[in-house]
């Protein structure tokens, strides 16, 4: 593929599409990990978690061919982003006595690794459009740093408008879990004919699950404090 060629900006133009598509759940929890921050934090987490997230994005798109040849890659980061979800949705109150700089740590640290476990499936859409091409992977991702970025910034304007989004957001996050457990290559072979109905049965199962958990984890923590 010649650099700056049609099929060049084909390419990437399907990239930023991917992107555009691929990323809201991950503008969801870049909102959900920075909504209880200081609002002097908010952005200073949001930005610095998404570079951060980016950066490792693009290692990992590189390494993609390795990742297609591994067999349940997305069972494992689906397993690993449902405690995260769960995490977002518990209230923190009564525990203000942080440092800032601490939750600020805390956010980026979270904005980073829940990217990361949810961009499985931006990794091998990215890989497969620019076929090798390390210049056009590159290219193509950092470009996203501002969608991402501006994505999350609306999305956490309108949590703090409306609380039942927190919910929502954590149930998407939940519903990706189980869509990249059913994605993983292994899993949705043995998910044919008869069973084929778990594809979008396991990540409603989850998102609910997932929403269910945070709300009576939150009704404990009120009951002890009422205690």
């Amino acid at each position: 593929m010649d650099f700056f060629s049609g099929e060049f900006f084909a390419a990437l133009l399907s990239i930023i599409v991917v992107n555009i598509v691929l990323s809201g759940d991950n503008a969801v929890v870049i909102a959900l990990a920075s909504r209880k921050l200081p609002e002097h934090q908010q952005k200073k987490a949001i930005f610095w978690g998404s570079f951060a997230a980016i950066g490792l994005r693009i290692i990992l798109t590189t390494a993609a061919v390795v990742l297609l040849k591994l067999p349940y890659v997305q069972v494992i980061g689906g397993i690993l982003l449902l405690p995260i979800a769960v995490k977002l949705l518990i209230s923190e109150e009564g525990e203000s006595g942080l440092k800032e700089a601490d939750s600020l740590r805390e956010a980026i640290q979270t904005i980073v690794v829940a990217d990361l476990l949810m961009s499985l499936d931006n990794v091998l859409a990215v890989a497969g459009v620019a076929k090798g091409n390390v210049t056009l992977l590159i290219i193509g991702l950092a470009i996203s740093i501002p969608l991402i970025i501006f994505g999350s910034q609306l999305i956490m304007f309108l949590m703090q408008k409306f609380k039942f989004i927190v919910y929502l957001g954590a149930g998407l996050l939940g519903y990706t879990a189980g869509e990249m457990i059913t994605g993983d290559k292994q899993i949705a072979n043995l998910l044919h004919g008869s069973l084929s109905s778990l594809h979008w049965l396991i990540p409603a199962i989850l998102a609910i699950g997932v929403v269910a958990l945070g709300l009576l984890l939150n009704k404990r923590r009120e009951a002890g404090h009422e205690g």
